[in-house]
């Protein structure tokens, strides 16, 4: 609004880092709001302190509920910042950070597609969708896309989805190992009444969302 003919107005951003996976939580219904208590440990590819002395330390993901609790519990280790949210630009706090810069990198893509953490939401956001009594592609996509976004979804989008979701749903038909395999992600259980090739393919979609832009922007 640069000539100030509205009410009120802001700025938009892209979320903190903590924010980020903490949204992907929110949206899937996942994220734990219990307040208080001891730090906790998300996903970490393996290895990722094995470089790490004085002590050698492991990393052991925190298990149950831990692992869904809000971003502020997350444990942080200095000097080897958990990799999501460094990939984020959270500051690894050897020094003090009066402001965060905000980066665009594909690495953030990266990290929204393959993270655990958030193909793990995406799965459960997927068993969401299909456990609705919505029947219809178009009408599940505009759901989910109401849930995350908190608007309808657009034709151009709806037509890209659908590409997705049919392309998808071929592949995983031919290869349903692949299918078993990701539905695996995660500790959340996975519902015995939907097919592993269902949740697969709508995880296509789940995927899409939350890695879009606006998924990640506060407005």
């Amino acid at each position: 609004d640069p000539f100030n003919r509205l009410y009120a107005r802001q700025s938009r951003w892209r979320l903190d880092a903590e924010m980020i996976r903490d949204n992907a939580l929110a949206i899937s219904g996942l994220l734990d709001l219990d307040v208080g208590g001891p730090s906790v440990k998300p996903y970490q590819p393996a290895g990722y302190w094995a470089q790490l002395n004085f002590p050698k330390r492991t990393y052991q993901a925190s298990a149950g509920e831990g692992q869904y609790r809000r971003g502020v519990y997350t444990h942080w280790q200095r000097t080897f910042l958990h990799p999501s949210l460094l990939a984020f630009d959270a500051p690894a706090r050897e020094e003090c950070t009066a402001r965060r810069e905000r980066s665009n990198t594909p690495i953030q893509a990266l990290v929204l597609l393959n993270d655990p953490t958030y193909v793990e939401a995406a799965r459960v956001f997927a068993q969401k969708i299909l456990q609705t009594e919505i029947t219809s592609e178009t009408e599940r996509l505009d759901w989910a896309w109401n849930q995350a976004l908190a608007r309808s979804i657009s034709d151009e989008e709806q037509s890209v989805v659908l590409a997705q979701l049919h392309e998808a749903k071929t592949y995983y038909e031919q290869h349903p190992e692949a299918a078993a395999q990701v539905v695996q992600v995660g500790l959340a259980p996975v519902p015995t009444e939907i097919s592993p090739l269902d949740i697969a393919t709508w995880m296509t979609a789940t995927r899409i969302l939350l890695n879009l832009q606006e998924t990640i922007t506060r407005y």
